[in-house]
């Protein structure tokens, strides 16, 4: 069944337009804009008109792309912009009104659900414990699963876009306000962590973003290379190196480095401190990359939908 995917996430929007056939996903295309619906969220709690118009183009685009490619099920979703915004009604009705397009508003549970999904597909069920992190804009999944199946989730409110929002106000930013970054962070896994002795993990996948990015500067990747970052493996030290290289630099100069996408030089800081958080808390030395994220887990899922 040829299905597509419209992520509307707090940073970017997305599209995947594949074919899925017994558990596989075979895409045929995939795309990302900036678009930042998220900005001001955090501190408004309102969508901005021109951040929903942005978004609005870019679904427009993607809906002719998915027509033209015959995609039989569409499967929109939104996600922590949208779930925190007070406005998140009047928006799913302007994308129904204007592309007769029915986007969901995920909550963490089904976000967290749909990653682990993505994650695992297209690989052999794992019997040890495994991490899986999505860091978004708005949010950060956790979620620990073994032999395929889900054993613990949880949605921080940590994201690229809220947190460079909150605490990076220099350019480059100060080291005292990217401690207080990370010690936000940390409290707001150690929340979730504490009490619950299945959020244990021997191993990790990271998804989305950040990772990728980093596994994309890692290599010096020029253009971006889906087949060199997916599998990629990223120990703790180099992304610390890195964290300590980015943050570091201007705004400028990251906009300059090979493998990063400009659309997110001005987030990426954020992002990296989220990712060596997280694996400091699970006693995690090294994560694996994947580009099989929440589109995979979003394609599965209309594809398995009743008719």
């Amino acid at each position: 069944m040829r299905v597509a995917v419209v992520d509307i996430g707090t940073n970017s929007t997305r599209l995947l337009v594949a074919d899925v056939a017994d558990g596989q996903v075979s895409q045929l295309e995939r795309r990302s804009t900036v678009t930042r619906l998220g900005r001001g969220v955090d501190t408004s709690g309102q969508l901005a008109g021109e951040a929903v118009e942005e978004v609005c183009r870019t679904v427009a685009e993607y809906i002719e792309t998915y027509e033209s490619l015959g995609a039989e099920r569409v499967n929109a979703i939104a996600t922590s912009a949208v779930r925190d915004a007070a406005n998140s009604g009047a928006f799913i009705a302007e994308l129904r009104e204007r592309f007769e397009l029915d986007a969901r508003i995920l909550d963490g549970a089904e976000e967290a659900q749909l990653v682990y999904l993505g994650a695992f597909a297209e690989r052999p069920a794992a019997p040890n414990s495994t991490l899986v992190v999505d860091i978004g804009g708005g949010s950060t999944e956790l979620v620990v699963g073994s032999g395929g199946e889900v054993g613990f989730y949880t949605s921080l409110q940590a994201g690229t876009v809220r947190h460079t929002e909150r605490y990076l106000r220099t350019d480059p930013p100060d080291p005292g306000e990217l401690e207080a970054l990370a010690s936000d962070v940390r409290s707001l896994i150690d929340a979730e962590l504490t009490g619950e002795a299945i959020a244990a993990a021997s191993e990790g996948i990271a998804v989305a973003g950040t990772p990728t990015s980093l596994a994309a500067i890692d290599q010096q990747l020029d253009p971006y290379d889906p087949e060199r970052v997916h599998g990629y493996n990223l120990p703790l030290d180099a992304i610390q190196r890195m964290c300590s290289l980015l943050s570091s630099m201007t705004l400028e100069e990251r906009l300059q480095v090979t493998g990063l996408h400009p659309g997110r030089a001005p987030t990426i800081v954020a992002g990296v401190v989220i990712l060596i958080q997280v694996m400091r808390a699970f006693g995690l030395k090294e994560i694996e990359v994947s580009e099989h994220d929440i589109l995979h887990g979003a394609a599965l899922e209309a594809a398995r939908a009743p008719a």
